[in-house]
């Protein structure tokens, strides 16, 4: 990661830890005084957005703060929307409330979001708990019913100089927070939970931006923990407690034929429990322009995952629309580095690249993987490389 932008990022996070001294200086609107309620049944939608809108066109020193007290919060699809005259914006939740949906989860409709902040520059979200109680969604996803796309919980999008802290999220509909157009992005010490059978509710999903770090978090999903789609560079994954759920995976990628690949990413000091995957890249069987370049996944172990190192190249769900194509995602510069732990699939390495687009430059280095206790194998096609240390299972490159 580029040394501004870590200081950057070192410095929004900073802020919060001294959160005491910074935020007495500013002006803090309670939703409880402009008509929230939080016995878990009342609206309280317009109360949030009356407190936002305060919040948000505050002239006061040092930024404004919408703070949110203990108590159970019944919200709707809410847009809380910049750009804010404040010079920074708190959304403050006591350690005790939480934000809830309503039970009915037509009323999320096809909004896609939940929750969305956007262009809102300085922003900070930290404490509490958001619910959005999707288990009739799931049930109605499963039966093959007509439901509605779903809403992601938590969304950013176009905000900069943004630090989510100490954040809950919980049975998300799809994903459970988003980051779409952003720079410099800070998550630290978020908890995420949806049962290992919901489907679709990746814990975190990074697309077209830069500069984002996810630090010292738990997820446990229905799919990705984290996932890193198109145009995301510049990204410092670290300390995450991955499980259960499908792993950190870029991609899928090259969907389309014109899409922005994914460079400099570092996954780092993570721990993979009983996930499908550990570390994968993912790319359609299409023709497409995009690429993935400068990944690094190190110091890692893998707690009985089904395939701790993965390019799958040939993602085709249903066989519509790419079979008998070949990626056209260029794959390079991929370096895994000291990966312990078990495998509960007999090919712990596998790089299945594409045909007319080879992998290239991959480096394996340090890597102890078994298989139930016995010798794991590795599997290449169309992938070269290097590999360096003990290397177990053996290389194929």
């Amino acid at each position: 990661m580029a040394p501004k932008i870590v200081v950057i990022l070192v410095f929004l996070i900073s802020l919060f830890e001294s959160s005491s001294n910074y935020y007495a200086v500013g002006a803090s609107y309670n939703v409880a005084r402009y008509g929230a309620r939080g016995d878990g049944r009342t609206d309280s939608t317009k109360a949030f957005l009356r407190a936002w809108s305060l919040a948000c066109s505050s002239t006061a020193r040092g930024g404004a703060t919408l703070y949110v007290p203990r108590g159970s919060f019944l919200i709707k699809p809410v847009v809380f929307s910049g750009p804010c005259r404040s010079s920074r914006v708190v959304f403050q939740m006591d350690a005790a409330a939480s934000l809830v949906a309503p039970t009915n989860y037509w009323e999320l409709g096809n909004t896609g979001t939940w929750i969305l902040f956007i262009r809102v520059t300085g922003l900070l979200v930290y404490g509490g708990t958001v619910d959005a109680r999707a288990n009739s969604y799931w049930q109605c996803r499963r039966s093959g019913k007509s439901c509605t796309a779903g809403s992601r919980s938590v969304a950013l999008y176009w905000c900069n100089n943004a630090v989510v802290r100490g954040l809950r999220m919980m049975n998300s509909q799809i994903m459970h927070m988003a980051i779409d157009n952003c720079k410099n992005v800070a998550v630290r010490n978020v908890y995420i939970r949806a049962p290992s059978g919901s489907p679709n509710t990746d814990g975190i999903h990074i697309e077209a931006s830069t500069g984002v770090t996810i630090t010292a978090s738990s997820i446990m999903t229905g799919d990705d923990c984290i996932s890193i789609g198109e145009g995301a560079k510049n990204l410092w994954i670290e300390r995450i407690a991955c499980g259960p759920g499908h792993g950190i995976s870029i991609g899928s990628l090259g969907a389309y034929a014109n899409e922005d690949g994914v460079q400099n990413v570092t996954v780092t000091n993570s721990v993979f429990t009983k996930t499908q995957n550990g570390v994968r890249i993912k790319t359609w069987a299409r023709a497409s322009n995009s690429f993935v370049t400068n990944i690094s996944f190190r110091n890692l172990i893998m707690k009985n995952v089904g395939n701790p190192i993965m390019i799958d190249q040939k993602y085709c769900p249903s066989n519509q629309g790419c079979p008998g194509q070949n990626s056209g995602v260029k794959i390079s510069r991929v370096t895994y580095t000291n990966i312990r732990g078990t495998s509960t699939a007999p090919i712990a390495m596998n790089f299945f690249c594409s045909p007319s687009n080879p992998c290239w430059g991959l480096k394996v280095r340090d890597i102890r993987l078994t298989y139930f206790k016995t010798a794991a194998k590795s599997y290449c096609a169309n992938a070269g490389g290097s590999s360096s240390g003990v290397v177990i299972p053996r290389s194929c490159f």
